[in-house]
């Protein structure tokens, strides 16, 4: 019998997704996907308290965003919070540069991708992930909340899966709070215009779900729901 065949690190999620194989190459990919959490969770195990971080890779640290996200990282980091980020550039170089300055526990979940991104140089701990699902669950179950900052695709699908993770009750006491009120705010009148109005979902099924651009307020409301603080 011949050896399963092994894709290039940056492919592997791709290959596992393209359709019907052969059953020993699917065996050989399901094992790397365990690996992959193993790894996961013997690199995050001992991190304590943490929250993580989503926003776009885009915004350089002139741009507002940035720079709000730089103060929030230091401000958890002030609190004994780590800061998760995927461990990229812009918004997650800001929350990870802040926590760095806030002398606070700085991680970055970086995924492997065909054209590589490189982890952004605020980071005190990094680890590589071929699977985006793989990593986004490791950002679920070593954090105690999310903060969800302006961004692309890539925030939209953690935002929407991770309210769907507390709409189902998969996940409880998991402050949810999005910054940048400005930017969400067509999204948000679509989920309140839309879909409440046809019946799709209910206002009040996800709590613990914050919009503010005040960092006090994001880390307060953390601080009473994760650790039960007020």
């Amino acid at each position: 019998m011949n050896p399963a065949p092994t894709e290039p690190e940056s492919l592997a999620e791709e290959a596992l997704l393209r359709g019907s194989d052969d059953l020993l190459v699917d065996f050989d990919r399901a094992f790397r996907v365990f690996q992959e959490f193993v790894k996961g969770c013997r690199a995050l195990h001992d991190i304590g308290p943490a929250v993580t971080v989503f926003g776009s890779a885009r915004f350089g640290e002139d741009h507002r965003y940035y720079r709000l996200a730089r103060e929030l990282g230091r401000e958890l980091a002030r609190r004994r919070y780590a800061v998760l980020t995927g461990g990229g550039p812009g918004i997650m170089e800001a929350a990870n540069r802040g926590a760095r300055e806030g002398k606070g526990l700085s991680i970055g979940c970086n995924i492997i991708l065909p054209k590589e991104q490189e982890p952004n140089p605020y980071l005190d701990r990094t680890i590589d992930f071929d699977y985006f699902f793989v990593r986004k669950v490791m950002l679920v179950k070593f954090s105690l909340g999310f903060v969800l900052m302006p961004g692309g695709y890539g925030t939209l699908d953690e935002i929407f899966e991770t309210v769907t993770l507390v709409q189902t009750g998969k996940i409880k006491h998991f402050p949810i709070v999005m910054m940048g009120k400005d930017y969400w705010q067509g999204m948000l009148d679509f989920i309140s215009e839309t879909i409440f109005r046809e019946g799709a979902a209910e206002e009040g099924e996800v709590g613990r779900f914050l919009v503010t651009d005040s960092v006090a307020e994001v880390v307060d409301h953390i601080d009473r729901i994760a650790r039960g603080n007020g």
